[in-house]
């Protein structure tokens, strides 16, 4: 540093100010500083920077999946999103959903260069007593229920489900069949609850839910049963890639959407106003999930204190072309 310093000729401080990226360097003397540092082959050493300020401005993340629309797209946004702050992300997959692997994640960070930790958690494996985060390093959890324990992040998704059922009943619709998630998961726990809740307070039967693992396979082979049901005249799909899939096995039984059945997803992939028809869906706002955890883990960080709670992030309805009032005489007269 003090070698570029000289060939720059400013002080040791402005060098440093340069390869911190600070704001408050003129860029006549930012652009000098660099092409000095070019010239010498200088490189800020980040392990050094770390020993020094005690902080390693990296972000841990754990998953389990990204086969997932969701997580893909939340991964996305913590990325971005740590990036406007100046930090890393590093990448810790699960590949087993279970205590031991979870504990072994924790574990694992616990050894890493990380100052915080988000973890995409969709199962229930937080409540385990066994499972222990690594001192001193802060965590919030995205689409999980460990809002008593730790600070949480999640999709409103009892709203969005009561915004989409609700939808379909004000159409007329007599009731609304479910396509459910994998039953470990979360975020198709709150899904289903919600879907249930609101065809009760609605005083409207409440059919048997149809259950898939969130791939448009397993909607298809769910679409399969549901356009064998004379009763279906609207389905609430838990994601849009099991709608995807509900869409296809109702064409290839003849039954017309929306004219025989009604049909609305979750999440509002970028592909889903490219459906046939367009898919009506609620919208999850993966950006603001991502900023959201962000902000509240490195909030932890910069108060040195451990948050506790849940923050809910606003989904709404897209209404597109996928939904009707249900075929003459078979809805609420």
């Amino acid at each position: 540093m003090a070698d570029v310093a000289r060939l720059a000729g400013v002080s040791s401080q402005t060098v440093s100010r340069v390869s911190n990226g600070h704001p408050g360097v003129v860029e006549s003397t930012r652009q000098q500083v660099l092409a000095a540092m070019k010239e010498l082959g200088y490189r800020p050493n980040s392990a050094a920077r770390a020993l020094k300020r005690g902080e390693f401005r990296t972000i841990g993340v754990i998953l389990f999946t990204l086969a997932t629309t969701g997580n893909v797209r939340t991964l996305e946004a913590i990325s971005a999103s740590a990036a406007e702050e100046g930090y890393a992300i590093t990448l810790l997959p699960v590949a087993v959903p279970t205590q031991d692997g979870v504990r072994g994640a924790f574990t694992r960070l616990g050894e890493l260069a990380v100052d915080a930790v988000i973890a995409i958690l969709e199962v229930h494996l937080l409540d385990a007593a066994t499972v222990s985060l690594p001192p001193n390093v802060q965590v919030v959890v995205v689409d999980s229920d460990a809002g008593d324990r730790y600070s949480v992040v999640d999709t409103d998704q009892a709203g969005g489900t009561r915004e989409a059922v609700r939808h379909l009943l004000e159409l007329g619709h007599r009731t609304v069949w479910h396509l459910a998630g994998p039953e470990e998961s979360f975020a198709a726990q709150r899904r289903a609850a919600a879907w249930r809740a609101t065809l009760t307070e609605a005083g409207r039967p409440v059919p048997p839910p149809v259950r898939g693992d969130w791939s448009a396979e397993s909607g298809y082979r769910a679409g399969l049963r549901l356009a064998e049901e004379p009763d279906c005249t609207a389905v609430f799909a838990a994601n849009d890639q099991m709608a995807l899939g509900l869409l296809r096995a109702l064409h290839e039984r003849g039954r017309s959407v929306p004219g025989d059945v009604s049909v609305v997803g979750f999440d509002d992939i970028p592909e889903a106003s490219s459906f046939m028809p367009p898919l009506t869906t609620i919208h999850q706002d993966f950006a603001e999930l991502g900023r959201r955890s962000v902000e509240g883990v490195l909030r932890q960080v910069r108060a040195d204190t451990l948050e506790r709670g849940t923050t809910l992030v606003p989904t709404w309805l897209v209404r597109r072309e996928s939904t009707a009032p249900p075929p003459a005489g078979r809805g609420i007269e």
